[in-house]
């Protein structure tokens, strides 16, 4: 022990403060194993009062499903309390005085990151922190390999679940604000950064300890999202690794994240789909992004609107149930026709999108162009220089347009 506190100090240090870092570190190990102890302790509590949780069904008398419920809440807490006061007396003491592992280093400098969010806000803040506590633990636990493992493992996955629910909740809340367009597209990433937490860290429990229909559901996607887990990825990759977070989402959070804020996030990735095509100058990457955003807008349309069933304005519904229609028809020629399927499905999301966009043409003007462009070379319009079409009544516009680029066209 004497050996492994000897260091090398400058010159302007004093014998009592050599001698009270030295003391210091002699300490460390005695609190580590204080505190192990503790956390041990309060760990078994814990998974007690959660085992006893799992035979609420079985017990009639309501007072005594609080009492055990409360049980669980009171151990929880002194729990956390217990991970809590570990790295504040010993972690921060060994990382202080340069005795620290790299895990311990960065357990720290991941704490110091969670607790300040508690100046800008309290509830993620609250999440936020619960979920660190359990996965410092948790890694410890399982490093360890302690015979509790297995026991542990279920309460980790069923608490740290509820504490995702609720910090999407949370997030889906916080939409609702009046927000400021650089505030939302915060929301909007930590959203997919909570997203993506739970399913590479707590999604592969579930799968162990679970097997029924809900899990076998959404295991294609997560066999895709795994594809994104590693290698560098590119911006057009995050984008589509969104979309499938977003489509498994659906599954798992249906509450939590609700279909209007589902609905919100789809929009993101549209808008940075859009935002890639006409950014890029590169035909390749371009064509790669323009397939991307194909595929958003059919998981946009076809798989989350189809389950909407209350809407602001009728006659957004009925131009769906329009679109949907049409979609359902060119389904038909999949099997018939795949090339022409595939050109079909193109036309019809490119047109659609092309009058969505037509709403605020000083912001879309530039994927307005590409659109008609694709719609050209696909062979159901031709161009008319200068002029723009109203329910096939022509006016003049020219001005307008030219300093936009677009060139106006009929469709055929």
């Amino acid at each position: 022990m004497k050996e492994r506190s000897l260091r090398v100090y400058g010159s302007d240090r004093t014998f009592f403060s050599k001698l009270t870092n030295t003391l210091t570190k002699l300490l460390i190990p005695t609190k580590v194993g204080i505190n192990g102890m503790m956390i041990s302790l309060k760990r078994n509590n814990v998974l007690k009062s959660y085992e006893n949780t799992l035979n609420l069904d079985k017990i009639d008398d309501a007072n005594k499903k609080e009492s055990i419920r409360k049980k669980l809440d009171d151990t929880y807490a002194l729990y956390l309390e217990s991970i809590d006061k570990y790295i504040m007396d010993s972690i921060y003491k060994k990382v202080r005085n340069d005795t620290a592992t790299e895990f311990e280093k960065e357990a720290l400098s991941q704490y110091y990151m969670v607790t300040h969010l508690k100046e800008t806000g309290y509830t993620e803040y609250k999440y936020r922190k619960q979920m660190y506590l359990l996965r410092l633990d948790y890694e410890t636990v399982a490093s360890e390999k302690v015979k509790i493992f297995d026991r542990y493992k279920s309460f980790y996955a069923m608490e740290m679940e509820v504490l995702y629910k609720g910090l999407l909740k949370h997030y889906s809340i916080r939409l609702s604000d009046n927000l400021s367009d650089g505030e939302k597209q915060e929301i909007y990433n930590k959203i997919f950064k909570a997203l993506e937490e739970y399913i590479s860290e707590i999604l592969p429990i579930k799968f162990e300890e679970n097997d029924n229909d809900t899990y076998k559901e959404i295991l294609e996607g997560y066999n895709n999202f795994e594809k994104f887990t590693v290698g560098k990825l590119d911006q057009n990759d995050n984008i589509e690794k969104n979309m499938i977070l977003l489509g498994i989402s659906r599954k798992l959070f249906t509450h939590s994240l609700p279909l209007v804020v589902a609905e919100q996030c789809y929009m993101k990735l549209i808008n940075d789909a859009r935002s890639l095509i006409v950014d890029t100058k590169i035909a390749k990457k371009q064509e790669k992004a323009y397939s991307l955003l194909i595929n958003i807008m059919e998981e946009y349309n076809v798989k989350l609107l189809s389950t909407k069933i209350y809407w602001d304005k009728p006659n957004e519904r009925e131009t769906y149930k329009k679109f949907l229609e049409d979609y359902k028809k060119v389904e038909l020629l999949k099997d018939e026709n795949y090339d022409e399927y595939v050109k079909q499905k193109e036309i019809l999301f490119v047109k659609s999108d092309l009058k969505n966009a037509y709403s605020n043409v000083n912001k879309y003007y530039k994927i307005i162009k590409f659109y008609k462009a694709k719609l050209e070379s696909l062979g159901i319009s031709k161009v008319i220089r200068g002029y723009s079409t109203s329910n096939k009544k022509y006016t003049k516009d020219r001005e307008y347009y030219r300093k936009r680029g677009i060139r106006t066209m009929v469709v055929v």
